[in-house]
């Protein structure tokens, strides 16, 4: 199997004269690696590229941070003696650098690992930096990668006006089946941000392709992605994050592991088999997180093990087990009321959901059937749109 290569490697490798002498800011995290586990930072710097500021998504550039927590503002990099700027700090304003950072810059080059679903924060970071870069008057560079679940399948819908947040600024689908730089072209194609946005494209990547495929080593981009089998549960199951329920955050298989204190894990599996859902089983289980919800508690739930990656649709099941759990265990059902992601005044399964549909059909235990037939029409319009920014 001939390997994928990222770009990354092809930037430093076959194009250094794009950043040779140039003053460059670096977006990265602990996944900004070549086949080789060697850091984007060694790799621009053997370059000679002059790197003159580094910057951290959420999780930090080292990926120590847990969801949602706030990472220093300003740091120096022991290595490189260069300095760190957060791009997620305590409150807004901390989410894209400020003209002051991107000071005596010439160029961002970000090269970050993304999911493929509009939850994970990552391109939100990148789409923040093209219009910061827009103002200031640098080059953006987008080191792509590829998604790991495969670029031919959606699920979900699109975030409504009024829905927007940092878990979705532009309406894209739950699960988008694009890359970090076909998203990048649709952010400036379709939204008009403006920057001199320059997309190093793979060499030998597939739509088709699962990352297991790639020939590249994973390296989980954030403390609660795993494995490769955590992000094609993730565009469902993180709806979860929107309820009181763990979503298996302090155990080994986060999102693949749900549940709560007060659950019977054989009365759920047995609802959610009723739904004869394509491509996973349910296994019953207990577990007790280590950290986050519920920590040192044993929850009742079930662990989803998904059989038929092609036919397996995540947001399906997030959906369905949220319907399960009401069915099942009622008391068990409760929405997040903290703010989530900086927002205090939307409930945190809106901004998840991309608006407030899913919630109400919920709360009113409807079926959801006509809710995803309307979802199948939004794919569909969105499926134009997304082939227009096709880079493969």
């Amino acid at each position: 199997m001939s390997r994928v290569q990222t770009g990354l490697e092809i930037l430093v490798n076959e194009l250094p004269q794009k950043i040779s002498g140039a003053r460059i800011g670096v977006v990265c995290h602990p996944a900004s690696v070549d086949p080789d586990l060697r850091h984007a930072l060694d790799l621009l710097q053997n370059a000679r590229a002059r790197i003159v500021a580094i910057f951290g998504p959420e999780h930090g550039v080292r990926g120590e941070a847990q969801d949602m927590e706030a990472v220093e503002c300003i740091s120096l990099d022991s290595q490189f003696r260069l300095p760190i700027h957060s791009l997620y700090g305590a409150n807004l304003e901390g989410l894209r650098p400020s003209l002051e950072q991107l000071e005596g810059i010439d160029a961002l080059v970000i090269d970050l690992q993304d999911v493929g679903a509009r939850y994970y924060t990552f391109i939100w970071t990148m789409a923040l930096c093209m219009e910061a870069a827009g103002t200031a008057g640098l080059r953006v560079l987008i080191c792509d990668r590829p998604n790991p679940v495969g670029g031919l399948t959606t699920e979900g819908n699109l975030i409504k006006p009024g829905f927007e947040s940092f878990v979705g600024l532009y309406p894209l689908p739950n699960r988008h089946g694009l890359t970090l730089g076909e998203i990048a072209r649709y952010i400036q194609n379709f939204h008009g941000v403006q920057c001199e946005l320059d997309i190093i494209p793979m060499r030998g990547w597939q739509r088709d392709m699962f990352f297991e495929e790639t020939g590249l080593p994973w390296v989980y981009p954030s403390p609660n992605m795993p494995t490769v089998d955590t992000a094609f549960v993730y565009p469902g199951m993180c709806l979860v994050e929107a309820t009181e329920m763990s979503e298996g955050r302090g155990t080994c298989r986060p999102f693949e592991l749900a549940g709560a204190p007060g659950i019977n894990p054989d009365a759920l599996s047995a609802e959610l088999l009723r739904f004869s859902l394509s491509g996973c089983q349910f296994r019953p289980v207990y577990f007790r997180p280590n950290f986050h919800k519920y920590a040192g508690h044993t929850c009742g739930g079930v662990q989803i093990h998904v059989t038929n990656r092609h036919v397996f649709n995540s947001y399906a099941v997030g959906v369905a087990f949220l319907r399960g759990v009401k069915h099942v265990c009622p008391e068990a059902l409760h929405w997040r009321s903290q703010p989530y992601e900086f927002v205090d005044n939307t409930p945190a399964i809106d901004l998840l959901a991309g608006d407030d549909r899913l919630r109400l059909i919920l709360e009113e235990n409807l079926n959801p059937t006509d809710l995803f037939a309307e979802f199948s029409r939004e794919l569909a319009g969105f499926e134009e749109v997304r082939q227009e920014v096709f880079l493969y």
